[in-house]
């Protein structure tokens, strides 16, 4: 049967997408195709959701070779949840990007645009489903190199730079992850990461486990841009396409932490949290952090990139979530993962449609635009409210999760740092909105029109979920609260 076969369509849909998009050679017909495989993919991650709620984790055998000989596809609520945010944000950004591309992508370039495309969510899929830890490492490589050239593809010339500074820093935290693995399998024999995780725990004591924790957790926080290896990130967002910039900002950092949690569990919850000071280091420094970008936001005059620093504040909330170790501080992590990869969606989304219509993002450019691209801006302010934590908002819940968590452990100044940068992003939200309805237009909106349907629909559908799930969160919270506990099932 076909359902049986979801979890390697999963990944070999785009997979197999790419080279078919180079071979159409026409910029159009590659986008029909990566849309229509996209929004596939997308149904595909919620039928697994709903699948593994109902019945329990699934696994998948390729070739009928179960682990640790085989390579295992193991699906429980944590990686669903995170296949159902790269389909969501995929399927959106891939629905908005037909004019985008035509704009910013040179005609010969945009079939290969769109087979990168397909390659970068392959690899995000893969690392997300996959039960083999090499195999993650491949799939690492696949979304990186991706990644990397998505960026470079920017018309800006800084894009180049930015690409060149993610290239680095990537390879770099892609080589502590390989040396990580390795030290693993050496110890465990193993690379299938269930069967690590039964073996790991004879050896804990072991300086070669300790290592290897610790080139892991290095690596994968250069990867998912923890503070203070986030130097790739602001330009990376900055200067890429813009339909790269939001597909990133929703997806790629994500995947990055679900990769932390992963090997929490590999390591177990009391071997992180309990036996090793994990848990305070990543909260010392994600409130760092979010201070520090958040204060950074203000102070930045092209949109792109204020809303470039905001992500990594963001990804501070979501790492101080899993670094308070208790059940609501990484349910609300978790969730966050999920809220602000809608409200980031959307707003990097809008940035794309002002660059379509005026061709600049610089806050300056932007006066006057709430009268000419009333739907566009009013889309941006309606995540940007996520994006502080105004109630009625998805951002609200998650952040309200992690401030009671926070309290609950006593850390309160962690419940401080929350309320401050939330002060903090009304300022940097409030700039935008302040050039775009309350500053005199410039000639620049001059003849200029709202975005085309094509591309308001897939940004208010991401801000209408924003607020939708800000008023019944009660679904995003239940399967958060599920992955929490799959994480943290072995502390004491």
């Amino acid at each position: 049967m076909i359902s049986a076969q979801l979890p390697a369509l999963q990944v070999i849909l785009p997979m197999f997408a790419a080279p078919i998009a180079i071979l159409l050679r026409r910029g159009k017909l590659a986008w029909m195709l990566a849309l229509v495989v996209t929004w596939i993919a997308f149904a595909i991650s919620l039928v697994l959701l709903f699948q593994v709620l109902d019945d329990g984790p699934i696994q998948y055998f390729f070739g009928g070779w179960a682990p640790p000989w085989g390579i295992e596809y193991r699906i429980d609520a944590l990686n669903a949840f995170v296949l159902v945010i790269i389909g969501a944000i995929g399927a959106a950004v891939l629905l908005f990007a037909g004019p985008s591309v035509e704009k910013e992508i040179r005609e010969g370039h945009q079939h290969l645009f769109y087979a990168l495309v397909m390659l970068l969510l392959a690899g995000l899929f893969g690392i997300a489903i996959t039960g083999d830890a090499f195999n993650v490492f491949v799939f690492l490589e696949i979304a990186s190199l991706a990644s990397y050239a998505l960026i470079a593809m920017g018309k800006d010339r800084r894009a180049l730079t930015a690409a060149f500074q993610y290239l680095i820093l990537g390879t770099v935290g892609a080589t502590f992850f390989l040396i990580g693995v390795g030290l693993l399998y050496a110890m465990t024999g193993t690379l299938n990461m269930a069967d690590m995780a039964e073996r790991i725990h004879e050896i804990h004591d072991s300086r070669a486990v300790l290592t290897a924790f610790a080139f892991l957790t290095v690596g994968i926080a250069l990867k998912a841009a923890v503070f203070p290896m986030h130097y790739w990130l602001p330009g990376a967002y900055a200067y890429a396409p813009s339909v790269v910039s939001a597909l990133l900002a929703g997806t790629a950092t994500k995947v990055a932490v679900y990769l932390l949690l992963r090997f929490i569990m590999i390591f177990g919850a009391d071997f992180a949290y309990v036996a090793l000071p994990l848990g305070a280091t990543l909260a010392v420094l994600a409130a760092i952090g979010i201070l520090v970008a958040s204060s950074s936001a203000i102070l930045q005059n092209d949109a792109k990139r204020l809303l470039a620093f905001s992500s990594v504040a963001h990804l501070g909330y979501i790492v101080l979530g899993v670094g308070l170790g208790n059940d609501a501080g990484v349910t609300g992590g978790i969730l966050h993962m999920f809220n602000h990869a809608l409200a980031k969606g959307a707003v990097f989304l809008a940035m794309g449609a002002v660059m379509l219509q005026i061709g600049a993002t610089h806050i300056n450019k932007l006066k006057g635009l709430g009268a000419v691209m009333p739907w566009t801006m009013a889309g941006f302010t309606v995540a940007g409210l996520s994006l502080i934590g105004v109630p009625l908002t998805a951002g609200f819940v998650s952040k309200w999760y992690i401030v009671t968590a926070a309290i609950d452990r006593g850390w309160w100044p962690l419940a401080v740092v929350m309320v401050v940068s939330s002060i903090l992003a009304v300022f940097y939200i409030w700039r935008i909105i302040d050039a775009v309805y309350f500053s005199p237009p410039g000639a620049n909106t001059e003849n200029v029109k709202e975005a085309p349907v094509i591309m308001l629909a897939p940004l208010w559908a991401l801000a209408g979920a924003s607020v939708y799930f800000g008023i019944d969160s009660s679904f995003p919270a239940s399967v958060a609260g599920k992955a929490a506990a799959i994480v943290l099932a072995q502390m004491p």
